[in-house]
């Protein structure tokens, strides 16, 4: 435009000839306009693209073009994937073992493989979520859940559940160009009477675990108690037995000894019978 008025202002010059220069000049602005559209771009930080020839074989399955600025002729497409680890959550109901209706709240990590994205378009495009992750998330869950009853998805294997879940889906989704990074359930939810039921259940179950754990400790007291006593009756054996009439008068002799060698005031006692050692007892 600024070249158009530029012309217009040059007095000089026929009002006839601006004409077509004024034309030449917005064509000329048009098309560098439509060629910095389409042939000079930009692909943002998390991004891949691939490329659409229109004059050649379509999509360029194997060229994958990178974060960065890129020039591409102005006939073909560049079609841009956010590779990016993305999360979804997702409710659902399934049928337990028992045929009860459990109802279930998953969050699910995933993205396209980076190298593969020219494939993933050709095949499925981008709405693949919606086209192949959703389904094969629900499909595996009702899959797993009607292998197990209520409590078990509600308590005890919890965990093994989320793995097995995780497992059967990353395969199918594999399969498509697609990368399935964990499984996580949030949330179930269980009738009214079955939840106070198997939380009843766990809560006697801790009780009976506590109540055993008891007993062991008590178990293992009366143990020590009893091999402490047998000890003890051992040791008691082995002193009876090495305790003779003479040793144990010399030791009344070496006491009674000791007693009379104190300052204190004392009485003397003498013992009744044939070896009767004296007693002597302080005041």
């Amino acid at each position: 435009m600024w070249l158009i008025s530029k012309i217009v202002n040059q007095k000089s010059m026929d009002p006839k000839k601006v004409i077509p220069f004024a034309i030449a000049a917005f064509i000329v602005f048009m098309l560098f306009i439509a060629l910095t559209n389409t042939t000079f771009l930009t692909i943002e930080s998390g991004e891949k693209g691939v490329l659409f020839e229109r004059f050649g074989e379509g999509i360029d399955k194997e060229q994958v073009y990178d974060d960065g600025f890129h020039i591409i002729a102005p006939w073909n497409k560049m079609i841009i994937y956010d590779v990016r680890l993305k999360e979804n959550l997702e409710q659902m109901e399934g049928i337990s073992k028992n045929g009860l209706t459990i109802k279930t709240e998953l969050s699910y990590f995933y993205k396209p493989i980076d190298q593969k994205i020219g494939y993933l378009h050709e095949e499925i495009g981008q709405g693949y979520h919606d086209q192949i992750i959703k389904p094969a998330i629900r499909s595996a869950t009702r899959e797993v859940i009607g292998k197990y009853l209520p409590e078990e998805l509600y308590s005890t294997k919890r965990q093994a559940i989320q793995e097995e879940i995780f497992t059967y889906a990353k395969d199918a989704i594999a399969a498509k160009h697609l990368v399935l990074d964990a499984v996580l359930i949030r949330e179930v939810e269980l009738p009214t009477t079955l939840k106070e039921a198997i939380e009843l259940k766990l809560e006697q179950e801790q009780e009976s675990l506590a109540y055993e754990f008891r007993l062991e400790k008590a178990r293992q007291e009366a143990e020590r108690q009893r091999i402490e006593a047998e000890g003890k009756a051992a040791a008691n054996l082995i002193i009876n037995a090495s305790l003779t009439e003479k040793i144990l008068q010399e030791k009344g002799i070496e006491a009674t000894t000791k007693l009379a060698e104190s300052p204190n005031a004392k009485t003397v006692i003498i013992g009744s019978a044939k070896n009767g050692l004296p007693i002597i007892l302080g005041q």
